[in-house]
């Protein structure tokens, strides 16, 4: 096999380039891969593919503003009440459909500093769990927490930052600490919410 020099392409993309033929380079010398591929799963990226929707597409109107929060896309969109104000937030979602909740709600309190009581259906499946947790660093509600009006239920952040663009909560909606900290100034108490 005979490399041409071209000064456009450069040295990533020939890798890349052979890597996709199947050619192997090593020690200057080109030979067709020989060896079976490794049976590595293919890693499963931290994410969210962002889909960002229209609010009047989830919304009659925008009094107190509005926020949705996408289950499959992973994302939370803000709006403000006078369209001023557009933010978009990667976030976790449920681990699994028996634990989302999906409808209409709103923001009932807000709350900087959150203490947090596991339900008892996440003692149920968790019993090692203690009762209470503190505010404070290792709090699973972060830093600020929305509560919403279903019982239980909460837009909040979390320092465990590998949850986010995941599904990894026990039904909440979590947000890194910097952004739920943004929303939180933002959304006001009456704040229109929706997860679908």
């Amino acid at each position: 096999m005979k490399l041409i020099k071209d000064s456009s392409i450069s040295r990533r993309g020939a890798l890349l380039g052979a890597a996709a033929s199947g050619v192997f380079l090593g020690a200057g010398v080109a030979t067709a891969q020989t060896t079976a591929p490794l049976a590595t799963p293919p890693v499963r990226r931290n994410i969210s593919s962002f889909s960002t929707s229209n609010w009047r597409d989830h919304f009659d109107n925008l009094n107190h503003g509005a926020i949705l929060c996408d289950i499959d896309s992973r994302a939370v969109q803000y709006w403000s009440e006078d369209e001023s104000v557009y933010k978009l937030y990667p976030s976790s979602v449920p681990e699994s459909e028996e634990l989302t909740k999906r409808g209409y709600t709103s923001v009932i309190k807000k709350v900087e500093g959150p203490s947090w009581r596991p339900t008892p259906s996440m003692k149920i499946r968790n019993p090692d769990w203690p009762d209470y947790f503190p505010p404070g660093p290792d709090n699973p509600l972060g830093t600020h927490a929305l509560y919403l009006s279903w019982q239980y239920y909460r837009v909040h952040g979390t320092g465990d930052t590998r949850k986010i663009g995941r599904q990894s909560s026990n039904g909440c909606i979590g947000l890194y600490n910097e952004h739920i900290k943004e929303l939180f100034a933002l959304a006001e108490v009456g704040t229109q919410v929706k997860l679908f």
